[in-house]
């Protein structure tokens, strides 16, 4: 996962913003989450390595302004796509509350918020208003909750 979501990145980055920067035009969009914003007792090294992605991105794409370079951290919630049964969690309670926004929303907001030249993209509503309330909250509460969410299945 390390691998994948931290380093792949990093290598692909360096590989493709030289020749943009020489062409003076290009966008990058680095899938994060939403759980980039908060620990996640039970998905640890996900959570972190999605935590490492999203201010990866909001600083590169600040090191790139005026080059015609933009980078774009999309940063979907849940989102149901098979993910959560893979990663056997797909029963999870919190899981299914969250998941509200379709894998074609989240690319189409994706895919926008790039073309603008939006560094963070968070789609959904709700999903955007979890991740503003989690400023005001204390985060030993916050990594409480999430636990709690990750470990009680749904009731049948």
């Amino acid at each position: 996962m390390v691998q994948v979501n931290i380093l792949a990145l990093m290598h692909l980055t360096k590989l493709f913003v030289r020749d943009m920067v020489e062409r003076r035009r290009g966008r990058i969009v680095n899938v994060a989450s939403t759980a980039a914003f908060q620990a996640g007792p039970m998905q640890s090294v996900y959570y972190a390595s999605k935590a490492f992605v999203l201010p990866f991105s909001e600083a590169i794409g600040n090191e790139l302004k005026g080059t015609g370079v933009t980078v774009t951290a999309l940063c979907p919630g849940p989102t149901p796509t098979g993910f959560q049964e893979r990663a056997n969690v797909g029963r999870l309670r919190g899981l299914r509350l969250l998941m509200r926004v379709s894998p074609e929303a989240v690319v189409r907001a994706g895919y926008n918020g790039m073309k603008r030249g939006r560094p963070v993209v968070i789609p959904g509503l709700l999903n955007n208003l979890l991740v503003f309330m989690l400023r005001f909250a204390p985060r030993r509460l916050v990594t409480n909750v999430v636990r709690r969410l990750q470990t009680h299945p749904r009731s049948a």
